[in-house]
């Protein structure tokens, strides 16, 4: 027992702080692109657009826009001539409408808490219910992570919860197959009103890289309404309590 609680000493804590600082990010972390105002090169359109597996950088009649549900953060597009595009070490990437995902110069992503009826059931105690449709595992990977010591979730009363009956909403990553789509939705309906839907990672989003395929549906969107995009080619586990912390209306650094 004493060896116990000296080991439990020694250690010390390993939990984040967050929210109330953010925990330090590896230098090589890439977090939310930005845009930057200024003149593009002549052949821009080919330069710089043509680089994005995704499609994620384009243009329309305001110019030069960056779809951050569509982007994986490979960092191809900050080859741009020009500069217009860079990444920060930012991790708020969450956003609560799929517009709120169209990046321009000067905008970032915002995520507007729940409305009051569903914040009071779900501040204190929010189970979710995981729907892999079809993904590589990289985003269930680091929503495992939220469970870990390190974020350890369970602190907010957000836990990942094994049938949809017990659960107060689902988080949907992968591009949802067309084999993953009614039992995406079977499992959504099966989840008691008032409910969630969160779309974790650019194919959720989107359809990320695999958008263009005939067996995907282009993301949780077009299967069931969503409360919360989470972008990223797999979140950052910090990203997705972020998004979740502020969509309850927990304040976040």
């Amino acid at each position: 027992m004493f060896r116990i609680l000296l080991e439990r000493l020694q250690q010390g804590r390993r939990t984040v702080a967050f929210p109330e600082s953010v925990p330090p990010l590896p230098p090589r972390y890439r977090g939310r692109p930005e845009l930057v105002d200024g003149p593009c090169v002549s052949d821009c359109k080919a330069v710089c657009a043509g680089l994005c597996p995704t499609g994620a950088l384009g243009f329309d009649h305001d110019g030069l826009y960056l779809d951050l549900g569509r982007c994986i953060l490979c960092g191809a597009c900050a080859a741009c001539p020009g500069g217009r595009v860079r990444f920060t070490g930012d991790h708020r990437l969450a956003a609560t409408s799929r517009e709120g995902l169209i990046l321009r110069p000067g905008t970032r992503p915002e995520v507007n808490p729940l409305e009051p009826a569903r914040r009071r059931l779900f501040a204190r105690s929010l189970k979710l219910r995981q729907i892999s449709a079809g993904g590589c595992n990289a985003c269930e990977a680091d929503i495992n992570v939220l469970g870990t010591v390190v974020y350890d979730l369970g602190r907010f009363g957000i836990d990942f919860v094994a049938s949809p009956r017990h659960a107060d909403g689902v988080a949907v990553t992968g591009p949802v197959t067309e084999n993953m789509r009614q039992a995406t939705r079977d499992t959504f309906d099966a989840v008691p009103d008032p409910r969630l839907a969160i779309a974790v990672g650019a194919c959720a989003i989107s359809g990320g890289i695999f958008a263009a395929s005939a067996e995907s549906c282009g993301g949780a969107p077009g299967v069931v309404p969503v409360d919360l995009y989470v972008p990223g080619c797999p979140p950052h586990p910090l990203t997705i309590l972020d998004g979740l912390l502020r969509l309850l209306g927990v304040p976040t650094p």
